[in-house]
């Protein structure tokens, strides 16, 4: 059985985004017994989280592992049955070992421990691999000088839109200080795991617990800060955290999609107080220069050697974030592995013309039309005040696109819809909760996202 979930655990590993993984998958204890896999959580709110978000995925990687049928079940951690005084008129039966442990009720809860809920993080990024360039500079400089214990910056806030790396450069700050510092107790959670597990606290009535676990970090890496937007009660909590750390000295870095005046709802005290003593940057797309570094150093990780003619062309042709250059290499060494050949300027021009639209440079009347053509939206009906979900969600689909592609601010991404800056933002971020949750709904902003990117030419290809 051990092997059996391990392997179900590597494919649910592989399907779910780290953050899910990490906080509602890796504390289950798992037993097989006569066809039916047994999963337990600590208490009755993470299995109710699994049972009613992760059983699809679940019972499919289950049902890919094990070759005769088997039943899933999901409950929580009976509390052991106290032992009766010797002189008690009625003894409780002892029960048998084969007896289930798993009860689905709320009754006998087991403590949930934050200190164990915060897993040991194996760091996947590091400095040597990050590519630097004078979109990121600053960004990289303010990350090495926080990880110096004798620094004066306690705290960094970077922020950039996706495939930028600022997911890189914070694992790489976590590495560093873990590499340096063995003593020192590093923290690395998203914030919408930082919220799952606040009100996890409140249900088992463990906040100071939760707190207490998080005050005692020396740094905190908190990824995505824009989702604590619009819970006044969180980010006073997350303040409060952050307060305490600073107080003793502690470090704190902060990422999201935005910058820190564009977030009109969050509470001006968490970042007057957070930026105190730190630093807040950007990073901007890559230039020409800094494409072709990365091509170097992205086809020397694959061992493939990359002719200079090559990687001028593809450097010059591909001016998107970084994702999208890796996914052209990646197509260019497929395609010339599968016809044995050589990589050419000739072979990549071959892979550079599937990517039809890379001279297009995608406006919002563009990405506006290709979002309602592929939602069969009206575009009137998309500017006007109506709240229809479709509405919604092509409208969200949008202002996420147009943020990633172009140079707009909130504001004007939002005025041809007659939106606020904040419905802009928060919009945004709903679309990037569902692609996170990998949710039926975000499946489908996914696939019109990827349609919409084809037609452009920035879809990533799947090697």
């Amino acid at each position: 059985m051990d092997t059996q979930w391990q392997t179900i655990s590597a494919k649910l590993q592989s399907k779910l985004e780290p953050g899910t993984f990490r906080v509602w998958i890796k504390p289950l204890e798992a037993t097989m017994e006569e066809g039916r896999l047994r999963l337990v959580a600590p208490n009755a709110y993470m299995a109710g989280w699994v049972k009613k978000r992760l059983t699809s995925v679940i019972g499919e990687c289950m049902h890919e592992v094990c070759q005769d049928p088997c039943v899933l079940e999901i409950g929580v951690r009976e509390k052991p049955i106290a032992k009766p005084e010797k002189d008690s008129v009625q003894q409780t039966p002892k029960a048998p070992v084969s007896q289930p442990v798993v009860r689905q009720r709320t009754q006998g809860i087991l403590p949930f421990s934050y200190q164990q809920a915060m897993p040991k993080q194996t760091w996947r990024f590091s400095f040597a691999d990050f590519v630097e360039g004078e979109s990121n500079r600053m960004a990289v400089a303010a990350a090495k000088e926080v990880c110096r214990t004798s620094s004066d910056i306690q705290s960094l806030y970077v922020n950039a839109t996706g495939g930028l790396g600022k997911t890189h450069l914070v694992q790489a700050v976590g590495q560093d200080i873990t590499l340096k510092c063995q003593h020192q107790n590093v923290g690395y959670m998203t914030a919408e795991e930082f919220s799952s597990r606040y009100v996890a606290s409140i249900k088992t009535n463990e906040v100071e617990s939760f707190k207490e676990s998080l005050r005692g970090l020396d740094v905190l890496l908190l990824e995505d800060i824009h989702f604590l937007q619009n819970k006044p009660k969180i980010q006073e909590t997350a303040l409060s955290i952050v307060k305490s750390l600073q107080e003793k000295g502690g470090r704190v870095i902060f990422t999201s999609s935005f910058s820190p005046k564009e977030m009109q709802k969050v509470d001006r005290a968490f970042f007057s107080s957070f930026c105190a003593n730190g630093i807040v940057t950007h990073i901007d797309k890559p230039d020409n220069d800094m494409r072709q570094a990365l091509i170097v150093q992205k086809a020397r990780a694959a061992q493939v050697k990359i002719p200079d003619a090559v990687c001028s062309l593809l450097a010059k042709r591909v001016d998107g974030d970084i994702r999208q250059i890796e996914s052209v290499l990646q197509s260019l060494i497929f395609k010339a592995k599968l016809l044995h050949a050589k990589i050419t300027p000739a072979l990549a021009q071959d892979v550079l013309e599937e990517y039809v639209g890379f001279a297009r440079t995608p406006d919002l009347d563009l990405l506006t039309s290709l979002v309602c053509e592929n939602y069969g939206l009206d575009q009137e009906t998309l500017h006007s005040r109506s709240r229809c979900q479709r509405n919604v969600n092509g409208r969200n689909t949008i202002f996420y696109l147009a943020r990633k592609y172009t140079d707009l601010t909130l504001k004007e991404i939002g005025e041809p819809f007659n939106r606020r800056h904040s419905t802009v933002l928060q919009g945004i971020t709903s679309v990037e909760r569902e692609l996170a949750k990998d949710s039926p709904l975000g499946r489908q902003i996914g696939r019109i996202i990827g349609l919409v990117e084809e037609n452009v030419g920035y879809k990533h290809a799947s090697v």
